[in-house]
């Protein structure tokens, strides 16, 4: 596993505006106040979310992407990539690991963080088929695409982006986490993230309860002290 100083690029690829929210804002806000590089990549802007919807989906997707870029700024991120993919309909296609392995190669992460590609048979939300396909083509964009200078050659011929290593990758979402972080001093900027998606929570009552229990019982999970908060992955090397 990485030494934190090794760490000073960071990728997040994800399928929906909020997704890295939830999984994963208060490790980024730790990042970012470390000095660390983090980008954001969304796969879809989320066109077929929404409760209680008055817009149709290309003014839901405006929407979101005005809500994500909020989010990412309540922790300090301030490049955001949106590569707008229909929302509910994400496969894991060659174009998708393209469009990926082309942001490895600008962003050139030492971590790439993303869904992990497996049903999670304990806990359903983490399962939704575009977070499996964006989760599984970003570990194929990983490995070997990425770092392949003969996989999609016109990324070196047209677009100048030479080929790189990511050298791991933190999944969330799955039944094995092996890295837990403890999240308790930004528990509040994680909120203030998830906060910021007004389309998707406004409507849940009792919305910051039930994100402080969640990642509470993580933390107990991980064997921190009582009053923690913390985020799991599972860490995959991949150098």
């Amino acid at each position: 596993m990485l030494a934190d100083n090794e760490i000073n690029r960071v990728l997040t690829v994800t399928a929906h505006p909020d997704d890295v929210d939830f999984g994963a804002a208060g490790s980024v806000a730790q990042f970012v106040d470390r000095g660390v590089e983090v980008t954001y990549l969304v796969v879809t802007d989320g066109d077929a979310g929404g409760n209680e919807r008055t817009l149709d989906n290309s003014g839901m997707a405006e929407l979101r992407r005005v809500e994500q870029t909020a989010a990412a700024k309540a922790v300090g991120v301030t490049d955001l990539r949106f590569l707008g993919y229909p929302d509910g309909r994400v496969e894991s296609t060659l174009d998708l690991r393209r469009d990926i392995a082309r942001v490895i190669r600008q962003v050139r992460p030492d971590v790439v963080i993303t869904h992990h590609p497996d049903r999670n048979y304990q806990f359903v939300a983490p399962s939704h088929p575009d977070h499996r396909a964006v989760g599984g083509a970003t570990l194929d964009a990983v490995y070997p695409d990425a770092r392949n200078p003969y996989a999609f050659p016109e990324l070196v011929k047209d677009e100048g982006l030479d080929a790189w290593t990511v050298r791991e990758v933190w999944l969330t979402g799955g039944m094995t986490p092996n890295h837990w972080i403890d999240i308790t001093d930004v528990i509040d900027r994680k909120l203030a993230a998830l906060q910021s998606h007004v389309s998707q929570v406004a409507h849940v009552e009792g919305f910051t309860d039930f994100v402080k229990t969640r990642f509470a019982s993580w933390a107990e999970r991980a064997g921190f002290p009582e009053g923690h908060y913390a985020e799991g992955f599972q860490i995959v090397p991949t150098a």
